[in-house]
Formats: structure tokens, sequence, C-alpha cells
């Protein structure tokens, strides 16, 4: 059995038996809420895989918003890839950006949330990053080299550079 599942097991007269399995997770207190901005970081050439982006994020607290926008040119695999993660795909038919901060914007001003992520290289977000220290919560940017922009990685509480071994 995989690590992290429990047995879920029934006791009767004629003794237990087992009847599923269930992922347990660990709480590690912080609740985070991850927006990806699907056509910057989602690309083949810079090869980052939504697996690492949780895995990174996963040394901060629980991921408790986990949306990635793409626009209506994403093809339909990575829709359903992104769906298949336990992501929620937000398709726009206009900027991605824009839906992009206004989603930011809904999770800065919700009192669930304790860590605003967001996975992009785009300075353009620089704004929703100190709106969100402004109001209280932490801030994290995700990203790869090249065009990680350095105003993001400095402004942000936690800078995760993925990708890329070398030194």
């Amino acid at each position: 059995m995989p690590s992290g599942w429990e047995k879920i097991v029934s006791v009767t007269k004629s003794g237990m038996k087992i009847i599923g399995q269930m992922k347990r997770k660990v709480s590690r207190g912080k609740k985070i809420a991850l927006l990806i901005d699907g056509p910057n970081i989602l690309r083949k050439e810079l090869g980052v895989k939504l697996e690492d982006i949780v895995e990174a994020l996963s040394e901060i607290g629980d991921i408790r918003v986990a949306k990635v926008i793409l626009n209506q040119y994403a093809p339909q695999g990575l829709i359903e890839a992104v769906s298949n993660q336990g992501f929620e795909p937000v398709i726009v038919s206009g900027e991605t950006g824009v839906k992009l901060a206004v989603e930011a914007m809904k999770e800065i001003y919700n009192p669930h949330i304790d860590v605003i992520a967001l996975a992009t290289r785009n300075a353009e977000f620089l704004p929703v990053i100190l709106k969100a220290k402004e109001k209280g919560k932490e801030t994290a940017v995700i990203g790869v080299e090249p065009g990680f922009s350095a105003a993001l990685k400095h402004a942000a509480d936690y800078a995760i550079i993925l990708g890329g071994g070398e030194e």
C-alpha cells in the first residue's frame, strides 16, 4: 500500500474486514491558495510539472485552492492533465493575466487562506504580491529560469525556482 494511505476497517460480530483505503493528509498548518499562470509556466520547453509545484509548496503548508489559468488555445490534453492532478482549470478567452489577478484578489480577501502562491515568471503580478502582503498574507512565487522576474523573487516571502539543477 502506498505511504500516506490507511486501511478502513469494519468491525462486525464475525470479526474485522478491510472495506477500503483512505489517503491521509497531515496538516502542516498554513493554508495555501495556488494560482498558476498556465501559458507562462506550463510550456514544454520549461519542463515544469504540477507535481513539482505541489511538492515544493508542501514544505510551507496545505494547498486549499488550486487553479490553473489557461487560454482558449490550451490543448485538451493539458486541460485533462490539470484536472487529473486535482487542479481546477480556468479557461479564459481574453488575457490570462487579468483572470489570474482577479482570482488572486479573491483569495487575498479569503479569511481561510494564509499564503498566496503564484506560479509565474511575469513581473506584472508584483502589485498582487504587494497587496497580499499589505493585507497580512504570506506570499510565495514559483518560477523557472530563464525569465523569472527578479522583482517577484525579492518581493515574495518564499521564492521557489524549479528545475535547472546546475548552480
